[in-house]
């Protein structure tokens, strides 16, 4: 049983003004696992007001102070692997291999990927007569998901830092544990007091009490879009700066000369990957009309591999984050059946032998129209929906037919035509043949969100920008 019932505030580990905690369910067990305390107004004042006045210093340390921090950030890191991918299995179900695995490598990419961009920031640069300087915007209050808590952390922590910002983080309440286990992995770093904060808590009450502060300079957020809207129109009365990735829907479009059964099974492992919890996830799996009998064997193929069971154990696949999570994704999969889309794989209730998690079939349907729902929103499970397109120009058009905006993906043999599909996609992140990048900005069109995280993008997030004109004499 975990028990985190302190907040990190100014340095220090700290009680809540007002006591109230919160029972942490294991989605594989659906047993508590432990239990978190509940921020308040109060607490995040005492956030804020530590944040603020951290910033004086913290702001004004060079290039050089700053490497220094994340290098002892990054040895601390490397000591707590294990524990933070046993965190994740527990508090949001990741099977052992992912969480110790790509659950933990994207966050130390990420911290890899900070220092490597913070040696060569430009914050400064003089064009002409004038100097541009990038300074940092301040106090920022950080709110992040459950799905993939450790890479929104470091997503967002790690520029924030080396900008020379301070920062409040709120993590998912569902999933609360990897990120007391990062607060301690700053605080062994030697993080100065007042540059990173913690509170655990509800959105509704510090989420909400973050973006309307008015000592707050700047909201990033990830997470639903509805959050997102409350939050924005939360921040909108102290005009501060709000950065959001949002949800998606992202096509999955497989060309004519592609190896077929391959694209099809890899997209579909893909799909299934972390229980579907993946806003950039490819859920709409574009083919040829053409080749849709071939597309759906080799996606019954392919779900049929993925097993699921106990995320302790060495299955590809555990349960959902909780038990709403699994209603919900339950009534869209019945909505599938009843608009009717052919079930190819999977449907409704828990897999054969499960009686106790929430735990979701792997399922597959094909032969769906892009207007039914299972096409037009953010399932946030494993359902994967593929449909037919009859020319390249058609593929491109369902595949914009979206309110969504955050990711693409494109496989085929002629990469001048994946590169053209790619140009035309009003999609803000595409993988071409499996491409990836630390270093690519990430960030969606439409409702998908605004701003760029990762890499070099991530930094501008945190900076805001001066022109000194006259700077140097006219020539």
């Amino acid at each position: 049983m975990r028990e985190y019932l302190k907040f990190y505030l100014d340095g220090r580990w700290v009680d809540p003004v007002e006591p109230k905690t919160s029972e942490v369910i294991n989605p594989a067990t659906e047993a508590v696992s432990g239990r978190i305390s509940m921020g308040s107004a109060a607490d995040v004042d005492k956030a804020v007001r530590a944040a603020r006045k951290a910033f004086a210093s913290w702001s004004k340390t060079s290039r050089k102070q700053r490497l220094e921090v994340m290098q002892a950030i990054k040895a601390e890191y490397e000591k707590r692997q294990a524990d933070i991918g046993a965190a994740i299995t527990e508090e949001m179900g990741a099977p052992a291999a992912l969480g110790n695995g790509f659950h933990v490598f994207l966050g130390a990419g990420h911290l890899d990927t900070a220092i490597e961009v913070l040696k060569e920031f430009k914050f400064e640069e003089q064009r002409g007569a004038t100097l541009i300087v990038k300074e940092p915007i301040g106090v920022c209050a950080l709110i992040t998901p459950w799905n993939w808590p450790l890479n929104q952390i470091a997503v967002k922590v790690f520029p924030a830092l080396a900008t020379g910002c301070t920062m409040i983080l709120k993590p998912p309440q569902l999933a609360p544990y990897s990120a007391q286990i990062f607060t301690e992995v700053l605080h062994a770093a030697g993080v100065p007091a007042g540059v990173f904060n913690l509170i655990q808590g509800s959105g509704s009450v510090v989420g909400t009490a973050l973006s309307g502060h008015p000592d707050v300079d700047l909201v990033s957020f990830t997470g639903s879009e509805l959050a997102g809207v409350e939050i924005a129109k939360n921040a909108a009365t102290t005009v501060k700066r709000v950065c959001q990735e949002l949800g998606g829907k992202s096509a999955f479009i497989v060309l004519d000369d592609a190896d077929l059964a391959k694209s099809v099974a890899g997209a579909t492992s893909s799909l299934m990957m972390n229980s579907g919890q993946t806003c950039s996830a490819g859920s709409r799996l574009l083919v040829p009309k053409s080749r849709m009998k071939e597309a759906i064997e080799a996606a019954r193929k392919a779900s049929s591999e993925v097993t699921v069971g106990d995320p302790k154990g060495s299955f590809a696949m555990g349960p959902v984050v909780s038990k709403s999570q699994y209603n919900e994704i339950q009534r869209y999969i019945q909505s599938g059946v009843d608009e009717g889309a052919t079930l190819v794989a999977g449907g409704p209730g828990r897999p054969e032998g499960l009686t106790k998690g929430y735990y979701v079939k792997p399922t597959v349907f094909a032969n769906v129209s892009n207007t039914m729902t299972v096409a037009r929103e953010e399932i946030f499970g494993p359902v994967l929906c593929i449909i037919g397109y009859d020319d390249v120009d058609h593929a491109i058009e369902i595949a914009n037919d979206s309110p969504f905006g955050l990711a693409g993906y494109v496989n085929g043999t002629d990469l001048e035509q994946c590169r053209a599909v790619a140009r035309r996609l009003r999609t803000g992140w595409i993988s071409m043949n499996g491409g990836f990048d630390f270093n690519a900005p990430f960030g969606g069109y439409k409702k998908s969100g605004n701003g760029r995280e990762w890499g070099e993008f991530g930094f501008d997030e945190y900076v805001e920008v001066k022109a000194m004109l006259g700077y140097a004499p006219q020539t």
